[in-house]
């Protein structure tokens, strides 16, 4: 290992020991539930505020390609005609949201043509910037041909000359319309990457009622990503917009949901802030796709079940039933979002019965209650999801013509599960950056979305992977959460139930995992650390202001240093020394 990326690794993990050992203790705490302060609103708005400047500038171009041309049929071809005859050395195009290929032709007087190949629009190439090689071509006219199935959505073509200066090309409709946007070099800025191809594409496929080309996943978190592309078009910033507000608005609903939990404002803000400044919240919200609105409703029905779970044991049924209801509410919103939220609600379920059983330790009603309470919980955290996930399914119905939730529409919802259950059970496919659940765990296996190297020694890179003093000492933290817990804690229970469900199906799964799927686990990580600073605050008032501004500090700088291949910014290769972490490990 390098020097530099070790003495950083070494120094990380001593102010994350340093942490544990200054907050590590047995005490138990009750669980209750802390009200917000008009105080606590402004606090969370303004960290809300500062997040948003930061997570929203350099989302992604505002512009792009929209008028497309549209091949209708298998054959038709357009042709399109440079300004004035000259040598095309290299054509790009702008690849719509539907996959095929065209023939591409070549001719000085638009009757004798040469063929050089042509356009492979598969899926992986969708909304953006692709290239295709030429030998050098003296010509005025560029015919392109459809050969596959149709229709297939060429946004734009774009020619280059010798000198890499771009030419004009005209008459060719909607495929040379937009050559102002043309992009000599195709970046994250103006296309889409890594999973993008797929939920971008389905996004657009729901909004124009086209049957969609990715059905792994439930159609909800796509559904939203649409309302994205609705407001400011099929656009890199549009298709990004919605999963970079709901990580703005994953902070207040933390800030509310620690002060809840610990009473603390300033313990409070504190854990918003460093969960804020978490690489996999940054990164992971900034790309358009569906991880973020499980992570958003595991934090929200979550939220809500400590409200419920840290009621009085004598609390009458009726007191009980809004927050049971919230929590089943959004359990069914991130369910239709994506499955993975189902595992939280494993720790949904363990918390319900922790209450119960203390509950009923302590009511005379115990049938009586018992009954009542089982009763609306198969009906908030059973029926009402079920019908949520139903009603995401709404536009496979309108892209088959068929009634709604009739019976050829429940079949095609039943099919999608069975065909879900089997992709992922039988997932067989490997990929370089995969990893095991005890990777994600210690930090130390991130996924590189995005690498581009350029002539003049610099590199373009960003991944995903968590902050590693925010991620362990939460692990740390989390051990505290274990040992209160067998003391008989019920806050730290809870904290603990929540990571466990969301982490331990993972060990079980064989499918090629990543470390992305350890996001909704973070929401628990900022939970334990919480607690732990709360420990610290209770021992020593003046410890805990600078553990916590220490804390939220080194997470600060380490988000500085890595903020480069967190965004994709242009910097110097040689730079990567001080972000290649674990022999290279971190892939940067």
């Amino acid at each position: 290992m390098n020097v530099v990326p070790a003495i950083l690794a070494g120094l990380t993990a001593c102010c994350a020991a340093a942490f544990f050992l200054l907050g590590f203790n047995w005490r138990r705490e009750n669980c209750v539930w802390h009200s917000s302060s008009k105080k606590d609103v402004r606090a969370a708005a303004v960290i809300t505020a500062l997040y948003a400047l930061v997570a929203f500038a350099g989302l992604g171009d505002g512009r792009a390609p929209e008028s497309p041309y549209v091949f209708e049929t298998r054959g038709e071809s357009f042709t399109a005609r440079l300004d004035s005859p000259g040598e095309v050395s290299a054509l790009m195009w702008y690849a719509g949201p539907t996959a095929g290929a065209c023939t591409v032709e070549f001719s000085e007087d638009g009757e004798t043509w040469t063929g050089q190949g042509g356009i492979e629009q598969d899926y992986k190439a969708v909304l953006k910037w692709n290239s295709v090689e030429i030998r050098p071509e003296k010509t005025e006219y560029i015919r392109v041909t459809c050969v596959s199935g149709a229709p297939l959505y060429l946004q734009e073509l774009a020619a280059f000359g010798p000198r890499g200066e771009q030419l004009t090309l005209k008459d060719g409709g909607g495929a040379t319309d937009e050559q102002q946007l043309a992009a000599s070099v195709p970046s994250r800025l103006n296309g889409s990457y890594f999973d993008e191809i797929y939920h971008v594409r389905t996004a657009w496929e729901h909004i124009n009622g086209v049957k969609p080309y990715e059905i792994t996943h439930p159609p909800l978190g796509k559904l939203i990503i649409s309302l994205g592309i609705r407001l400011f078009g099929l656009v890199p910033f549009g298709w990004r917009f919605m999963g970079t507000l709901f990580g703005c608005l994953m902070l207040p609903v933390m800030y509310l949901f620690l002060k809840s939990m610990f009473g603390s404002s300033a313990a409070a803000t504190g854990g918003t802030v460093i969960f804020a400044l978490d690489f996999m919240h940054f990164v992971q919200t900034r790309i358009a796709t569906i991880d973020t609105y499980g992570t958003f409703f595991v934090l929200l029905m979550f939220a809500c079940m400590y409200r419920y779970y840290s009621l009085p044991p004598d609390a009458p049924v009726k007191k009980t039933l809004p927050p049971l209801f919230l929590s089943g509410l959004f359990f069914g919103i991130g369910a239709a979002s994506k499955w993975t939220v189902i595992y939280g609600g494993a720790g949904l379920a363990a918390v319900w019965v922790l209450r119960q059983i203390f509950c009923l330790r302590r009511r005379g009603d115990k049938a009586a209650y018992l009954a009542a309470t089982a009763l609306w919980s198969l009906l908030f955290f059973v029926l009402i999801p079920a019908v949520i996930y139903c009603l995401a399914y709404i536009p496979y119905a309108r892209a088959e013509g068929v009634k709604l939730f009739g019976a050829e529409h429940l079949r095609i919802i039943w099919e999608n599960q069975k065909y879900m259950l089997n992709y992922h059970g039988g997932l067989q496919a490997t990929h370089p950056y995969q990893s095991e659940w005890w990777q994600w765990v210690l930090d130390i296996r991130p996924i590189l979305y995005f690498l581009r190297y350029f002539d003049d020694g610099t590199r373009s890179s960003f991944g995903a992977w968590g902050n590693p003093m925010f991620w362990w000492s939460g692990l740390l933290s989390m051990v505290c959460m274990a040992f209160k817990t067998a003391r008989g804690d019920r806050k730290a229970a809870f904290i603990l139930c929540g990571w466990l469900s969301l982490l331990l199906p993972w060990a079980v799964i064989s499918r090629c995992a990543f470390i992305y799927h350890y996001f909704p686990c973070t929401v628990f990580l900022a939970a334990a650390m919480c607690y732990v600073l709360c420990d610290i605050h209770r021992r020593s008032r003046k410890l805990f202001v600078p553990v916590t501004a220490a804390s939220a500090g080194v997470c600060a700088a380490l988000f500085v240093l890595f903020y480069p291949v967190l965004t994709g910014a242009v910097c110097p290769a040689k730079l990567s020394v001080l972000w290649r972490w674990f022999g290279g490990m971190w892939p940067f």
